[in-house]
């Protein structure tokens, strides 16, 4: 799994017809500590109700196609939580709302 930050939505009227009603949100790798890295965005189907600022997990490649919202769909990510905290050797390195 991957670590990375909501940073946008992405809406799309013309889409494979298995892909209508699913959320689409544009997500950006970040640290532990939740900054955001370098590299381009990407586009993930939301199958936990994440919202925009949220740092969160997604699973990418054939991983993304496991949960009940994506089983058999052409997904490449998806996010699989939404990240409370971060602890690392007993130090807190991220908390949602601080």
């Amino acid at each position: 799994m991957n670590i990375a930050k909501v940073i946008g939505t992405v809406v799309s009227t013309q889409k494979e017809t298995t892909l209508e009603s699913l959320k689409f949100l544009l997500v950006q790798n970040v640290s532990i500590d939740g900054m955001l890295e370098p590299g381009l965005p990407l586009v993930a189907i939301d199958a936990v109700g994440a919202g925009m600022g949220e740092i969160i997990m997604y699973a990418s490649g054939s991983s993304a196609r496991q949960t009940l919202v994506t089983k058999d769909r052409p997904v490449d990510a998806t996010i699989m939580g939404i990240i409370d905290e971060i602890t690392v050797d007993g130090k807190i390195r991220f908390r949602k709302n601080d």
